[in-house]
C-alpha cells in the first residue's frame, strides 16, 4: 500500500524520519512536480511539466483538442494530495481537484478529483505519465470534452406599472431555403426574395450562393402582424421561398425608445469573446440600450451540459444545470406618453427631445427622441447650452442676493461687456425694456436684465444655484445621463455668457427638465428611471450591476428653499400670461408655469439656435428640445402645447 500524505498518522516521527530520508537533495519530494502540473492544467498549458513519454508541446495538444469544445473556460486544479508508494520511492499518485466555473457566473460548478501517476526519472526529476484521465478520470484516447448551453427564458423590461414594453413577440423569419431549390434557381430567387424585403440583390444572391447546401437564409425578420409586401403569399410565390414563425424580443412598436431600451439579436463574435464563457454562438442577447447593460440580469443563468463525446460520436452526460430564467427590469417610464412624445416629434428633421419627469417622485416618464437624432441618445446624453431656460438658475442666484419677482431691474435694448455686444433676440417687446419688474424680464427672457447682475452673482453662486436645481449635480438614474455642466469659475464676458445659458454652461434636456421639477416639488429632485431589485429578493439576487446601476448614492437634496420655489413659480407662470408662450394658457387643466430659451451655436452669420421650452403642469415637468430650431417659443412652445394637451387626454 502507498502512505498517503495528507492523511494524518500517529506515526508522525516515523514518517517525518522517512521524509527525510526519501526527500533527500538527491532525491526530491513528487511535490513540486505535482504542483506545477496543477498550475498548468489551470492555464491548459503544461509546458513547466516533464513527462515519461512525449513532450510537453505534443501534451498541450492533445490537452487542447479534448477541451476545444469547453471554449475559453479554464478549470482551477490543485494538488488534494500525494500518495507515495511506500515499496517504490520512484513511484506516486498525485490526486487533482478541479474545479470548472461551466456557467460563468464567477463560482465553480463542476468539481471532481482525477489523478496522475508521476515516476521519478533518471536524474531524479519527477515525470508525469499523461492520459486524458488526467483531465478527467473517464476520459480515454480520442475523448472529448463538449459543453453546450441553453437559454432560459430572457425577461422582460417593465414599463413603471410592471407591464411588459420589451417582451418576446411573434415574428416572421423570411428567407430562402436553399434544400427546396435547385441550383440553376438560386440566383433569380434570391434577387426576387432581395427586391420583396428591399435589400441589395447582389450582396443578398452572393449570401444565398455561398451559404451550405442545407442553409435557410435568412432576409429579414418581421413582425407577424407587420403589413407589408413580404406578405407570406408574396413569400411562398418565390421559389424557395419560406417563411418560419418564431419569437424576438422587441418594444410595442420598431421605434420605442429604442436609443434608451435597445434591441436583443444574436450575439456577436465580440460579445462571446466578452462574456468569458456566458453566450455561446446563437445565443440571444442584448445588443445595444438597457438590454446590453442588464444582460446579465435579463439573460439569467444559462443552462450547462458536459458531456464526454468520443471518436465515434457518441456522448454521455457527466454534468448538467438547468437554465434559470431572469429577472424582469422596471423601468419608470410611462408607454402613453413615450408614444405620444415620439409621435409629436416625428416630423422634426434635426435632432430632438421630450424628457417629461413627475416631480413627487423624480421618476422619469419620457425620454423620446425624434428621427432626426438618428439613434443617438439626444434626451439623456446631449451637451446643449441652455439658452434663456438657464434663467430658471440665474433667477434663484439673484433671489439671494435680495431680489424678488417685484424687483426693478434695468432691461436696456443692448449691453456693452469688456467690449462684447449683446441684445436681446429680434422682436423683443419694446415695452418690456427700461426699469421693469424681474418677473417682466424673466417672463419676457431679457438677456440684458440678466447680464446686468453679473456683479451681484458671481459664478460660483450662480453655479450653485444651478446645482440646488439639479444642474451639474450627478445622479444614478441606473443608465448612463449628463446632468450638465456649469463652471465655477468665469470672468468678464465668459462670466456674462453664463448667466444667459451660453459660454461653457452646457445641459442636457434631461437636466433642464430636472431642473423644472425641482421648481415644481420646492427641493432639488433626484431622477430616476431603474426600479432596482430589492436586495435580498430573486430578482435583486439575479441582479448584475453596473457601474451607473449600482451607485445608488443619492445626492444631498440641496438648498433650494419652498419659498424661493415659489418665487420661481410665480415668475414661470408669467411667461405663460404675458410672454413668450402665451399659447400655453389654452391647455386644459392646472395652470401651465414655462420658460423658453433660444440658445446660439456654430460660426454661421446669423448663428443658428437651439429651440427649447421648459413647463410645468400640475405633477408633471417637461423639457422639449429642437437642436436646430427658431425660437424657443415658435419652434418648441407648439411641441410643447401638444404634448401637454396630449397628456391630459
Amino acid at each position: 500500500m502507498g502512505k498517503n500524505r495528507t492523511s494524518v498518522s500517529i506515526l508522525a516521527a516515523a514518517a517525518l524520519a522517512l521524509a527525510l530520508v526519501s526527500c533527500s537533495p538527491d532525491k526530491p519530494a513528487p511535490d513540486g512536480a505535482a504542483s506545477s502540473l496543477a498550475k498548468g492544467l489551470s492555464q491548459l498549458d503544461v509546458s513547466a511539466s516533464a513527462f515519461t513519454a512525449g513532450s510537453p508541446d505534443q501534451v498541450n495538444t492533445e490537452l487542447a483538442e479534448l477541451t476545444a469544445e469547453m471554449g475559453p473556460l479554464r478549470p482551477a486544479v490543485t494538488v488534494a494530495g500525494i500518495d507515495e508508494d511506500s515499496e517504490d520511492d520512484g513511484a506516486a499518485t498525485a490526486r487533482l481537484a478541479y474545479a470548472w466555473d461551466v456557467n460563468s457566473d464567477s463560482q465553480p460548478d463542476w468539481t471532481y478529483e482525477s489523478t496522475a501517476q508521476l515516476r521519478r526519472g533518471e536524474d531524479n526529476q519527477w515525470l508525469v505519465e499523461w492520459a486524458p484521465s488526467v483531465v478527467f478520470s473517464p476520459l480515454a484516447d480520442g475523448d472529448r470534452l463538449v459543453r453546450t448551453t441553453a437559454s432560459g427564458s430572457r425577461a422582460d423590461v417593465l414599463d413603471r406599472n410592471g407591464v411588459p414594453l420589451m417582451s418576446a413577440r411573434p415574428v416572421l423569419r423570411i428567407g430562402i431555403n436553399k434544400p427546396d431549390l435547385p441550383e440553376e434557381q438560386l440566383a433569380s430567387s434570391a434577387a426576387a426574395m432581395a427586391g420583396l424585403t428591399g435589400l441589395d440583390p447582389a450582396a443578398y444572391t452572393a449570401q444565398v450562393q455561398a451559404a451550405g447546401p442545407e442553409a435557410f437564409v435568412e432576409a429579414i425578420v418581421q413582425r407577424e402582424e407587420a403589413e407589408g409586401p413580404a406578405t407570406a403569399a408574396a413569400v411562398e410565390a418565390i421559389p424557395g421561398g419560406l417563411v418560419l414563425p418564431t419569437q424576438r424580443i422587441l418594444a410595442p412598436t420598431r421605434g420605442f425608445a429604442r436609443a434608451l431600451l435597445g434591441t436583443v439579436g444574436e450575439a456577436t463574435a465580440e460579445l462571446i469573446e466578452e462574456s468569458e464563457g456566458r453566450l455561446s454562438a446563437g445565443d440571444q442577447t442584448g445588443l445595444s440600450g438597457l438590454q446590453k447593460q442588464y444582460d446579465s440580469q435579463l439573460q439569467g443563468s444559462p443552462g450547462v451540459t458536459v458531456t464526454i463525446e468520443d471518436a465515434a460520436g457518441t456522448s454521455d452526460t457527466v454534468f448538467s444545470i438547468d437554465p434559470q430564467s431572469g429577472a424582469a427590469l422596471q423601468t419608470t417610464l410611462d408607454p402613453k406618453l413615450q408614444l405620444l412624445a415620439e409621435d409629436i416629434l416625428e416630423q422634426e428633421p434635426s435632432a430632438s427631445a421630450i424628457v417629461a419627469i413627475q416631480p413627487s417622485t423624480g421618476e422619469i416618464l419620457t425620454v423620446a427622441n425624434g428621427p432626426g437624432s438618428e439613434g443617438q441618445q439626444t434626451a439623456l446624453l446631449g451637451q446643449y447650452p441652455p439658452g434663456s431656460t438657464f434663467k430658471t438658475a440665474t433667477a434663484l442666484a439673484m433671489l439671494r442676493t435680495g431680489s424678488t419677482p417685484g424687483s426693478t431691474v434695468e432691461c436696456p435694448s443692448e449691453l456693452n461687456v469688456d467690449g462684447r455686444k449683446f441684445s436681446n433676440v429680434p422682436g423683443y417687446p419694446v415695452e418690456a425694456t427700461g426699469s421693469i419688474p424681474l418677473r417682466t424680464a424673466f417672463a419676457n427672457s431679457c438677456n440684458t436684465a440678466f447680464l446686468n447682475a453679473r456683479d451681484t452673482v458671481p459664478q460660483q453662486r450662480l453655479a450653485e444655484a444651478a446645482g440646488d436645481l439639479g444642474i451639474g449635480v450627478d445622479a444614478s438614474i441606473g443608465t448612463d445621463a449628463f446632468l450638465g455642466s456649469v463652471p465655477a469659475g468665469a470672468e468678464g464676458t465668459a462670466h456674462a455668457a453664463s448667466l444667459i445659458g451660453q459660454g461653457e454652461v452646457l445641459v442636457s434636456p434631461l437636466a433642464m427638465a430636472v431642473a423644472g421639477a425641482s421648481i415644481s416639488k420646492g427641493e432639488r429632485i433626484s431622477p430616476t428611471l431603474i426600479r432596482l431589485p430589492a436586495p435580498g429578493t430573486a430578482a435583486g439576487a439575479a441582479a448584475s450591476p453596473t457601474p451607473s446601476a449600482s451607485e445608488t448614492k443619492t445626492p444631498s437634496p440641496g438648498n433650494l428653499t419652498m419659498e424661493e420655489a415659489a418665487a420661481l413659480r410665480e415668475m414661470m407662470r408669467a411667461v405663460v400670461t404675458e410672454g413668450g408662450v402665451q399659447m400655453l394658457q389654452d391647455v386644459p387643466g392646472e395652470p401651465v408655469l414655462a420658460k423658453t430659451g433660444t440658445a446660439e451655436f456654430g460660426s454661421q452669420t446669423p448663428p443658428e439656435t437651439h429651440a427649447w421650452v421648459l413647463a410645468i403642469q400640475g405633477d408633471l415637468a417637461v423639457a422639449v428640445f429642437v437642436e436646430q430650431g427658431e425660437r424657443g417659443s415658435t419652434s418648441g412652445g407648439p411641441l410643447m402645447k401638444a404634448f401637454l394637451e396630449g397628456a391630459r387626454g
